[in-house]
């Protein structure tokens, strides 16, 4: 697509598509720039990309959180809805041409293969052993387990994730999606895990399930029984069309999955919005969502069982107590799980340097560099945020990016 054309569909939608994802003039401007690769050497080999990776082992670095992006141009059975490619729906168009721009991929020539070379080009810019874990995505789905096309944001196959893990085993693992009110989803679990998932990856609202509800019952024991945790978005989401309100993101909605002995990641945290504090009843008062999330983590009896994704964690919106907490709670650190929630690192307004900065997380100089290394590798730029933050002198630990250890079955 022409920056011409681009620039077009986002005036179209500016004053409605973005609200809850940035309302703030960008610092590094609108669009991605998208620098070919490899990453210059004088930014490769910098003092301080170096120094975030000491004290890491590469080889158990494996980023929970990257989503397949395409338009089932290859054959892949990607389906996007409607709403996303037409400009008669500017909120949902113009989200969808940031993460097109943000993958540095085009309409003009196909998405689904670019989006895949993209990739793999970006994790040549990161150490050996280091892996991507692919997210497939179910679509919406009724409680008679039927499903609802109109009520679906897009649709990633588990069976294309699968194909793309296993065409570069050196590169990707990959995550399933199956709605627990599908008929099949014990079976499809089965063939998932059969085909190598290391997860099963929900988002509540724009899928349609309610964690909270005995329908997801046979699929929880199914994922007890399998060792297979889940991932799953809690909190507010504006990501991604939303066709069931937010308080399917309640994070109090996945007790009944850790009642079960599931063991449950919660995607960024819980780190936007309010819900209910159902465990007063109803009719209580809204609650902070990450509240609840550490409600969750500091319960005595989930300590084995819950688990938190820094994913998005540094991007403007979240940027605030909720990660200085996370960056603090170094008791929370083993439980704590690297994930990048790419494309987004690529969606250029999504973040704000400056405002980290101005917190103290690191200086001006070490923002600059990241700036420079975000026009050629988003992944890695997301990384060495993560990495060089810190709150009152302290900072992630290493343990939190080492994550392979919590998807390989013991």
């Amino acid at each position: 697509m022409q920056r011409r054309t681009f620039l077009g569909f986002f005036a179209a939608g500016l004053s409605t598509s973005l609200t809850g994802c940035f309302s703030f003039w960008p610092d590094e401007g609108f669009l991605n720039p998208c620098l070919p690769g490899p990453l210059p050497a004088h930014l490769a080999q910098h003092d301080w990309v170096q120094e975030a990776w000491q004290g890491i082992d590469s080889q158990q670095l494996w980023d929970c959180h990257v989503h397949l992006i395409g338009l089932g141009d290859s054959n892949s059975g990607i389906w996007v809805n409607h709403a996303m490619k037409s400009v008669l729906h500017p909120i949902q168009h113009t989200r969808f041409r940031f993460f097109l721009n943000g993958s540095c991929v085009s309409e003009d020539d196909g998405v689904d293969a670019p989006f895949v070379t993209k990739l793999a080009t970006l994790h040549n810019d990161l150490p050996n052993g280091v892996k991507l874990m692919l997210l497939a995505f179910d679509h919406n789905y009724d409680e008679t387990g039927k499903q609802r096309l109109d009520q679906s944001t897009f649709y990633v196959p588990n069976e294309y994730a699968a194909k793309i893990a296993a065409q570069h085993p050196q590169r990707f693992e990959w995550i399933a999606s199956i709605h627990p009110y599908r008929k099949d989803c014990v079976d499809a679990l089965k063939q998932a895990i059969k085909s190598g998932t290391r997860a099963i990856k929900w988002l509540p609202s724009a899928m349609g399930m309610d964690p909270a509800s005995p329908l997801c019952d046979r699929f929880y024991e199914a994922l007890k029984n399998h060792n297979i945790p889940l991932l799953t978005h809690a909190g507010d989401e504006y990501a991604v069309e939303s066709s069931s309100g937010q308080q399917l993101g309640n994070p109090l909605r996945l007790r009944r999955a850790l009642d079960h002995g599931v063991r449950v990641i919660v995607a960024h945290g819980a780190s936007q919005g309010n819900n209910i504090d159902t465990d007063k009843g109803p009719n209580a008062k809204p609650v902070d969502n990450f509240e609840l999330f550490s409600r969750l983590m500091d319960e005595p009896r989930y300590e084995k069982l819950i688990y938190g994704d820094i994913s998005a964690m540094p991007q403007t919106n979240r940027v605030g107590p909720a990660l200085d907490t996370m960056i603090k709670r170094q008791d929370w650190h083993h439980r704590l799980i690297n994930g990048s929630d790419y494309p987004l690192p690529g969606v250029m307004p999504l973040f704000s340097l400056k405002k980290i900065v101005e917190r103290g997380m690191f200086s001006n100089e070490k923002a600059r560099l990241f700036s420079e290394v975000r026009k050629y590798n988003p992944l890695l730029f997301d990384f060495l945020v993560k990495r060089h933050m810190q709150s009152d002198g302290l900072k992630f630990s290493a343990s939190v990016f080492e994550t392979r250890k919590h998807f390989i079955q013991v």
